[in-house]
């Protein structure tokens, strides 16, 4: 068996390869131990209720940014997924605290695109 790391769309992955034939490789995967996915940068001092993308998709747009006040079902960023646009709403009301990406940023669902405190 032959551990690698595989990039795929910018997330690494660990996978571990065995020979089974003359020439012919399986890829076995499990998951829970091989996906080695980073987490978008947060800085240690970010507090509060963490807006996360509800799906796999660009970043199209961000409409608040640190300071800026949000109410509860307020769009706060929309991604764009195959040409549609999927707005992401504020699940508290507060103050945007911090914002981790910037428009034009890909990103899968359950990264997180700010907080509000």
């Amino acid at each position: 068996m032959e551990k690698y790391i595989v990039k795929v769309n910018g997330k690494e992955y660990e996978v571990e390869i065995e020979k089974v034939g003359a020439g012919v490789q399986e890829v076995k995967s499990e998951p829970e131990k091989a996906a080695t996915v980073k987490e978008p940068a947060v800085k240690s001092d970010a507090k509060g209720t963490a807006l996360e993308a509800g799906a796999a998709g660009k970043v199209w747009k961000i409409l608040k940014k640190p300071g800026d006040k949000v109410e509860k079902g307020e769009t706060a960023v929309i991604l764009e997924a195959m040409k549609m646009e999927i707005p992401m709403v504020a699940t508290v009301s507060g103050v945007v605290n911090t914002v981790f990406v910037s428009e034009g940023q890909p990103v899968e669902a359950g990264d997180k695109l700010l907080t509000i405190e």
